[in-house]
């Protein structure tokens, strides 16, 4: 019994000792085959890293993208000359047009009256010393009166200064009469003067009232009183142009500080551009302007700029500048909201300069894509000047005569971007 207890105690050694033998084989096997399929997928990344180095090595050395025509035109890549030129900076200003002041005049009556008609509407265009409104008025009686009240008395003394200086000859006077009877005249003679400077101020000319005095001495000639005082003003437009403000009616009692017409010649406007402080290095007086109205797209208006403030505001940060336009169709109005294209042209000498739109930015550098040979764009690094205009010089990396993208540079960027190596196709 004792002997099928021990052998059967073997068995069981056995059959165990050989399958943790087997475990253990098999475990080691596993094990194996797992380290097996590790190693080809790490050489397998390694080697694709490797060779996308390489490949974004030679593209920053010489990024270029390759693409056919059909893409270009797609993505509208235009391609454009690198040329150096005369430069024009081209600023855009906002404005509002107004009155040209110095083709401008507010009419009023001299002295205090009644209207007595009234020659001139609103619209109607006038001409320079037409006839506006006739005031009836006592002042301008009183102010012709004096006129020629100070006439008579000046023509008197001076016959007494005449017949007193025969007398002195004659020793028939002293020569202190002689002297009293010349100061008199002088004084008459300051009388006389400031009489007709009054009338000059109601707006009557030299001829008129040289035909007030003929008037005068051809009664005084026939032995007739000189009573020719008119009580009728006319006031006169003193420009040329448009009635556009209109405040009068017949019979209406008016005084000197009252507006009754404005008178303008429309034919010339000012634009009142406002310039940022920024923007004045390219601003002159010798800089051409062109005025434009969302009224009239198709429409250009040519102006001078006239005037450029010697101060800016301190809030807004600008500068204003005066514009006359030219408005010979009459298109234009006052208060009329405008846009002002102003250029400066640099005639020194010519400079490389491209459109901005063509410069792109690529990791922290300017970048142009130039056309090296048909379908293949390079990526060239440029250093940059002052922006003039829609233009920015060229300081360095593009030379005249390259052909370079002027239009639809982002879309190509965005494409070597995405595609993250220097040389790829696009079909």
């Amino acid at each position: 019994m004792k002997k099928y207890i021990i052998l059967l105690s073997l068995l069981v050694f056995v059959f165990c000792g050989s399958k943790e033998k087997n475990i253990s084989s098999l475990s080691h096997e596993q094990d194996g085959h797992e380290h097996g399929a590790q190693a080809p997928e790490v050489s397998e990344q390694e080697a694709h890293e490797s060779e996308q180095e390489v490949r974004l090595h030679e593209g920053e050395e010489h990024p270029e993208l390759h693409l056919s025509a059909k893409k270009q035109k797609e993505w509208g890549i235009v391609v454009g000359t690198a040329t150096k030129q005369d430069i024009a900076s081209k600023i855009t200003i906002p404005g509002i047009l107004a009155l040209n002041q110095n083709k401008t005049a507010h009419i009023s009556s001299f002295v205090k009256g009644k209207v007595v008609s009234l020659s001139s509407d609103l619209g109607d265009r006038v001409i320079k010393k037409q006839v506006m409104v006739t005031i009836n008025s006592p002042d301008f009686v009183q102010a012709q009166a004096a006129f020629l009240q100070a006439r008579a008395k000046l023509n008197l003394s001076h016959q007494e200064v005449e017949r007193a200086k025969m007398l002195l000859q004659e020793k028939a006077i002293e020569q202190k009469e002689y002297l009293r009877r010349e100061a008199d005249h002088a004084e008459l003679s300051t009388e006389y003067g400031a009489a007709e400077s009054i009338l000059h101020s109601y707006g009557i000319e030299h001829e008129q009232i040289q035909e007030l005095i003929k008037k005068c001495d051809s009664l005084v000639e026939k032995g007739e009183l000189c009573e020719l005082a008119d009580p009728n003003l006319c006031i006169l437009s003193p420009v040329e142009g448009t009635v556009i403000y209109r405040d009068v009616t017949v019979g209406e009692h008016v005084e000197p500080q009252k507006i009754l017409f404005t008178v303008s010649n429309l034919n010339t406007l000012w634009a009142h551009l406002d310039a940022y402080e920024k923007d004045l290095p390219y601003i002159s007086k010798k800089s051409e302007v062109t005025i434009k109205s969302p009224l009239y797209p198709e429409k250009e208006f040519t102006g001078k700029i006239a005037y450029i403030s010697d101060t800016i505001d301190e809030k807004l940060r600008t500068i204003k500048i005066r514009v006359e336009v030219k408005n010979d169709e009459g298109l234009l109005k006052p208060n009329m909201y405008i846009q002002g294209d102003v250029e400066n042209r640099q005639t020194e000498k010519k400079i490389l300069a491209i459109p901005e739109e063509a410069i792109q930015n690529m990791n922290g550098e300017k970048i142009v894509f130039v056309l090296e040979e048909k379908d293949i764009f390079a990526v060239c690094h440029v250093e940059l000047g002052e922006k003039i205009g829609n233009k920015r010089i060229i300081a360095k990396g593009l030379e005249e005569g390259d052909k370079i993208v002027i239009k639809g540079a982002f879309n190509l960027k965005a494409e070597l971007t995405k595609a993250s190596f220097g040389s790829t196709h696009v079909h």
